[in-house]
């Protein structure tokens, strides 16, 4: 009798796993991070007009 009740149990939790049927998968999005640039791109501007200037200046004065 035990050995009929446990059989009964088993079956009974095994169809209940089954019970929601089989469900779409949820993908979730996939989160993009921006790209920045970083603080030093900030500098390099100035410093090239500097150089061009300063190449400017160093060019005009040898007309002596």
């Amino acid at each position: 009798m035990k050995k009929l009740a446990l059989a009964a149990a088993l079956s009974l939790a095994a169809t209940t796993a089954f019970a929601g049927g089989v469900a779409e998968p949820v993908m979730e999005e996939e989160v993009v991070k921006a790209a920045t640039s970083s603080s030093a791109s900030g500098i390099i501007v100035p410093i090239l007009l500097l150089l061009v200037v300063a190449a400017a200046v160093s060019s005009s004065s040898s007309a002596d």
